[in-house]
């Protein structure tokens, strides 16, 4: 019968409770005493009963249902018991734990206990002793530590247990299993020492009158000093051939071992059983799901060389912990090298082996591996390897694969959980790719998009998460959809408000991103009113993101205003504040308030980005200053801030407006060069790799290698190399040393740097303007 997980409080704690107001505190160990007396002793326990009542009825129709095998009928009518108007005792309850006890049915006991925990029914002392003696005979004591995560109950029970008993190697597997579910690695691998000491000495179980093998549990008491830890346990004479240990410190990866370790493992071939090797089996193997848990792969290792040398022939669960083990550390490509090493052994994967190296190789975006490996899962509990899949194929903006693997899952019958909406609002709620603007069409087509996943969440009971719903506006910002993204927005708000759920900040600055980039300014204005009205305190990327907007509007006491809020509210400006404000600076053309407000970020610890610079430059180029332009390269390029396309876009074209065409093409080539690197010796090296296949040839390929580049996420590359093939097919010629350039030899002669005593900084100026 398959044991079902009740979440329940500490039973150790509500002994103590229930017992402290009778008979004062007692220990873990004392109490587990009495549970031994009272599965020992034989003979009947009268318990009496109150006036004849409906609860007295309620009870006898559950021990009925019980006895009948109804045990859904039970759990109703015990609800039942438990919703009666009039007020509830411990002995309202007696009549069941006693037939639990007699059965015994210890998960029929849990429940009945978690309906009294919730209705704040205390114990009294029959229900306290039945209650203990069903999970005594049921087994349960030690299953019911590990559910409530009570590592500290377990190892009551370990110490009480040698204690008072003899070793037998089925009660130590109970062990491990306990110490593995608590990620208690540690106390696992010292109790798999002591089994193997077992197994070496003989004395693995107990021999019956009969001649049959029994698991000591309830045996006569031996009296022990021993303790978990202990560097050996009494085992006979063959007690020091236990010749190995483990190192769970995961920066070593070898197993500790003595010259001994060959002797160890012929000794134990000479007691081999089936049912000996299959527990030892057993409790490596939960050792192994622990490691995989825990992700330490330095012990799974130590753990498969160990299962070599007892002569433990691995399984494919034990192949299934050591590779989810494995794969965090080492990759992928380590579990499919055990695949192939499964197949040889012509061993089948488990389902979960093949789920975890599909994520691995969904979070490499390893997509055709990944998606192989799925094909091969043939059943599947949780959607998580599929959820990581489409994670992946929206990061490499590949939705026809997510639709491939939804069609999968229907197969399945695997339901969709929260995390798969959200990937699919993230994949599928906008149709336009990253370059393209919403238009009708793609509007009509997304909103009917949307809808359907919506109507599939309700169909699967799925309420939508913070994520989704951020998702979901995204998408409708991306398309564009103004009205529909507000609308949202107060569905989201009234969502949240009916689950007691805080709606955040994030999703106000996802709205307020996509107004504010459709230019609705005055929805923008009202949405951070209404925020700030409804107390929601804005966040530094909020008030960036309204001061932003304010260069958009050229509103610079707005802006300012704005500045004091954000210092008010504890936030210091970024460089991405110092941006915006130097914007609005531009737009008034007050370059010189701008260059010091750049000088100031500098000062104040923020390292100006490439962003800053091409605002200046674009605004510069507009209003035809080349000096302020010229001026900025310069910093850049001593600041090592590299350029991207747009700064190359930016000052060519300032250029060619003023009529310099011949200098237009010297920055363009030198910018380029830059984009790929600004070392000179590096370029020697880009210069082999690059030149003749890319730029000099005359291969009418040359331009569909240099694309497939841009293909390969090398945009910068791609660009840059496609620059300098534009120069010299007009005729410039190509140098690989753009230091040695005539147009940066002339920058660096009218600008240079010099460091500044008065503030302690380093600024870039004219020559004869320091002064």
């Amino acid at each position: 019968m398959n044991r079902v997980r009740i979440p329940l409080r500490s039973f150790a704690d509500t002994l103590c409770k229930s017992k402290s107001r009778e008979y004062g505190r007692s220990n873990v160990t004392r109490r587990l005493e009495s549970f031994r007396t009272l599965v020992t002793i034989n003979g009947n326990v009268f318990l009496g009963y109150g006036e004849e009542s409906i609860t007295k009825s309620l009870q006898v129709q559950i021990v009925d249902a019980l006895r009948l095998g109804e045990r859904r009928k039970a759990s109703s009518l015990l609800l039942d018991l438990g919703n009666i108007s009039q007020s509830l005792k411990a002995d309202d309850f007696v009549y069941i734990f006693k037939h639990c006890a007699r059965s015994p049915d210890p998960l029929f006991v849990m429940e009945t206990w978690r309906l009294m925990e919730e209705k704040e029914i205390g114990f009294n002392k029959k229900c306290y002793f039945l209650m203990v003696r069903a999970l005594c005979k049921g087994g349960y004591l030690e299953e019911l530590a590990v559910w409530q995560q009570d590592l500290s109950a377990v190892h009551e029970i370990w110490k009480d247990y040698i204690k008072h008993y003899s070793l037998n190697i089925i009660s130590l597997q109970k062990f491990i299993w306990s110490f593995t579910r608590l990620n208690d690695l540690k106390s696992a691998c010292e109790t798999l020492q002591h089994m193997v000491a077992l197994g070496i000495s003989g004395k693995l179980l107990v021999m019956t009158g009969e001649g049959r093998l029994y698991s000591s549990r309830l045996d006569i008491p031996i009296p022990s000093k021993c303790e978990l830890g202990s560097p050996k346990m009494k085992l006979g004479e063959n007690d020091q051939s236990l010749a190995f240990k483990f190192s769970t410190d995961t920066s070593n990866s070898n197993i500790e071992k003595s010259k001994s370790v060959n002797a160890t493992n012929g000794m134990l071939k000479n007691y081999k059983s089936l049912l000996v090797m299959k527990v030892l089996r057993w409790s490596v193997n939960d050792l192994l799901r622990a490691c995989a848990q825990a992700r330490d792969y330095g012990l799974a290792e130590q753990l498969m060389v160990l299962m070599q040398k007892l002569g433990l022939r691995p399984s494919s669960r034990t192949y299934d912990g050591f590779v989810r083990a494995t794969i965090p550390t080492r990759g992928f490509s380590a579990g499919m090298k055990m695949l192939k090493v499964m197949e040889e052994r012509n061993m089948k994967p488990h389902a979960s082996t093949l789920a975890a190296l599909s994520v691995q190789c969904s979070r490499a975006l390893e997509l055709d591996l990944a998606e192989t490996l799925l094909d091969q899962v043939c059943e599947c509990s949780h959607p998580y390897p599929y959820n990581a899949f489409l994670r992946a194929c929206d990061t490499m903006d590949q939705p026809e694969r997510a639709v491939k693997l939804l069609a999968k899952m229907r197969q399945l019958k695997l339901q969709p959980d929260i995390r798969t909406y959200e990937q699919l609002f993230s994949l599928f709620g906008n149709v336009n790719a990253p370059y393209e603007e919403g238009n009708i069409l793609s509007q009509v087509d997304s909103i009917k998009r949307i809808k359907a996943i919506e109507m599939d969440m309700a169909k699967n009971g799925v309420q939508h998460s913070h994520l989704s719903m951020k998702n979901l506006l995204k998408a409708l910002g991306a398309e564009g959809m103004t009205r529909e993204l507000l609308q949202y927005l107060h569905v989201a708000e009234n969502l949240f408000c009916h689950t007691n759920t805080y709606l955040g900040e994030p999703i106000y600055n996802i709205v307020l991103h996509s107004l504010i980039k459709a230019e609705e300014s005055h929805m923008a204005i009202e949405i951070f009113k209404n925020m700030k009205s409804c107390g929601f305190r804005p966040n530094a990327v909020t008030y960036n993101m309204m001061i932003d907007y304010c260069s958009t509007i050229r509103c610079l006491k707005s802006a300012y205003a704005l500045v004091s809020m954000m210092l008010r509210d504890g936030f210091y400006p970024e460089t991405m504040t110092y941006t915006a404000l130097i914007k609005i600076l531009l737009e008034y053309k007050n370059f010189d308030e701008a260059l010091n407000l750049l000088d100031q970020a500098s000062f104040e610890g923020y390292q100006p980005d490439l962003l800053l610079y091409n605002t200046i430059l674009k605004k510069a180029g507009e209003k035809g200053r080349i000096d302020i332009m010229e001026f900025i390269i310069v910093r850049m390029h001593q600041d090592k801030v590299q350029p991207d396309p747009s700064t190359c876009h930016h000052v060519f074209s300032a250029y060619v407006d003023r009529g310099f065409n011949n200098t237009a093409m010297e920055a363009l080539q030198v910018l380029s060069m830059w984009m790929i690197s600004d070392e000179d010796s590096k370029l020697e090296e880009k210069k082999i790799e690059f030149e003749d296949d890319f730029v000099l040839s005359e291969d009418l390929e040359a331009e569909s290698r240099i694309l497939q580049v841009f293909k390969d996420s090398d945009e910068y590359l791609a660009v840059a190399l496609l620059n300098l093939r534009w120069c010299a097919i007009l005729g410039f010629p190509i140098s690989w040393s753009p230091n040695q350039s005539q147009w940066v030899r002339g920058l660096m002669d009218n600008y240079y740097y010099y460091y500044d005593d008065d503030d302690n900084s380093t600024r870039t100026v004219l020559r004869g303007v320091a002064s």
